[in-house]
């Protein structure tokens, strides 16, 4: 039951976002008009001064085990997804999800269409949102943008995170399902006294899950 009311809440929050702000996000057939979105500057790190909560040092330990990812590298990545993923009213394990399969966290990944960093942003398709970005292979910015492009989509689609995934990808459901059953063993990390331990992936046929926020955000798209 909890499982269910996490993925109904996100479905009602990001369509509230939706219907609060109208503006629908780019067609991945018209990357062209992203040059009308708003741009996407480097966002500010988190204070890596204070001390990590528990679920960052889990993913941390995690990203460290599971991927090979450097320790300090891993920490400051958690520290971004922690904020940007807030700042978009996305689950953390989400973004964990989209950057494990997109670039495996290698930040200088390079994919076709000129797919770039962690998210693998396709700079191209989005001018509008680079335009003040200097190196999109530096987290902090990549994170930010393919945050902001993923959140675009999903709330075009009125809170359905399959479809938003399937955008994001150009049109793949098999993307879409591959990353939905890659979040529950982002969130078991993140959340390990959640109801995740008993959840199975396979059964999860609604794609709406649960924002950390009700904050709004700028509309973007991204076409990879």
């Amino acid at each position: 039951m909890r499982r269910f009311l996490w993925l109904i809440v996100l479905s009602l929050g990001i369509a509230q976002q939706a219907s609060a702000q109208q503006a629908p996000a780019l067609p991945a057939s018209a990357p062209e008009a992203a040059a009308s979105a708003p741009s996407v500057a480097s966002a500010p790190l988190a204070d890596t001064n204070d001390q990590p909560n528990e679920a960052n040092r889990r993913i941390t330990t995690y990203l460290t085990k599971k991927f090979g990812v450097a320790k300090e590298r891993a920490a400051k990545l958690a520290d971004i997804v922690s904020v940007t993923a807030t700042k978009y009213s996305l689950p953390p394990a989400l973004v964990y999800a989209i950057i494990s399969i997109e670039s495996r966290f290698q930040e200088k990944a390079r994919g076709q269409h000129g797919a770039t960093g962690l998210m693998q942003v396709v700079p191209a398709a989005h001018r509008g949102l680079v335009r003040n970005v200097k190196d999109l292979t530096e987290p902090n910015a990549n994170v930010e943008v393919g945050s902001a492009i993923l959140s675009g989509y999903v709330r075009a689609a009125g809170g359905d995170v399959r479809a938003g995934l399937r955008s994001y990808s150009g049109g793949s459901n098999a993307y879409a399902a591959k990353v939905m059953q890659r979040v529950d063993s982002f969130r078991f990390v993140l959340e390990p006294d959640d109801d995740a331990k008993a959840a199975n992936p396979s059964n999860d046929t609604n794609g709406r899950m649960v924002p950390v926020s009700e904050k709004t955000s700028p509309t973007a798209a991204r076409n990879n």
